[in-house]
């Protein structure tokens, strides 16, 4: 991760999650559309409120810190330059990447949401800024708005499995060089703002990877319509940093990597 393991202790380790929770029958790809704009509204206009499927005992965590979701980024109103999300109805929930390119205050969120029945029950965010890993708002909306993630054609489609097991590769070599990652050809890595992808047919993801970190307490959320996943997890063991990992798997195969890495756990 491009020397990011230099600043790490290796923490323990942990078993990954599993997939999901079973289909709920409250929980519709256009249900999970629908609290996706509910949520950019709210951080436009500096109001959880607009989130009408917020459960009144939500739990929320900003960076792995508890907190109350009216006080958290969503209270700050920010213009979005750009955004992408995910929507898993196996396991009901949602992945979205804002980025906010304001000179004053940039960032670059991830926001997992999750539901239970037909309210939002749990949301996470990890919010980063000037000073976090490889932190560049221009790189990261320049690099981002340029790549494909357009839905998938049905038949091309890969399965949950799938999917999972190709990040879950990527993510388990950073502590075993012996596990074998579908890499794709060419793969690009957005890590911050630095790009490792130059529009060649040769590009590769697999540089800059350290060894002896355990990535760990993996949540995921896994949208098979557009072939992607993306995981929340702590970087260098059960203490480690608060991080995300989203990945686009096209034919079993790595293609994209995006990743958000927090250094200053007191933000």
């Amino acid at each position: 991760m491009f020397g990011l393991h230099f600043l790490l202790a290796v923490g323990l380790s942990l078993s990954s999650l599993t997939l999901g929770a079973p289909t709920d029958a409250n929980c519709t790809r256009e249900s999970l559309e629908a609290a996706v704009a509910d949520l950019l509204t709210a951080q436009t206009t500096g109001s959880s409120a607009a989130i009408k499927a917020l459960s009144p005992s939500v739990t929320y965590t900003q960076n792995d810190k508890a907190g109350t979701i009216s006080a958290g980024i969503l209270a700050s109103p920010l213009k979005i330059d750009h955004n992408r999300s995910e929507y898993d109805t196996t396991a009901c929930a949602t992945y979205s990447e804002l980025i906010v390119a304001d000179k004053a205050k940039p960032y670059v969120i991830g926001t997992q949401m999750r539901f239970t029945g037909d309210q939002i029950t749990k949301v996470q965010t990890l919010v980063t800024t000037t000073g976090d890993w490889l932190f560049n708002v221009t790189g990261t909306l320049y690099w981002s708005s340029k790549e494909n993630w357009d839905p998938i054609p049905a038949a091309q489609q890969d399965t949950r499995a799938v999917i999972q097991a190709a990040a879950d590769a990527y993510l388990d070599i950073f502590n075993n060089k012996k596990v074998v990652v579908p890499w794709g050809s060419p793969c690009a890595r957005l890590e911050g703002g630095s790009y490792t992808g130059k529009g060649l047919p040769t590009d590769s993801c697999n540089v800059g990877i350290p060894s002896g970190e355990d990535l760990t307490n993996r949540r995921y959320v896994i949208d098979e319509t557009v072939g992607a996943v993306d995981v929340f997890l702590n970087f260098g063991g059960a203490t480690g940093l608060p991080d995300s990992h989203q990945f686009r798997i096209e034919s079993g195969k790595i293609r994209y990597v995006h990743t958000l890495t927090v250094m200053t756990a007191s933000k």
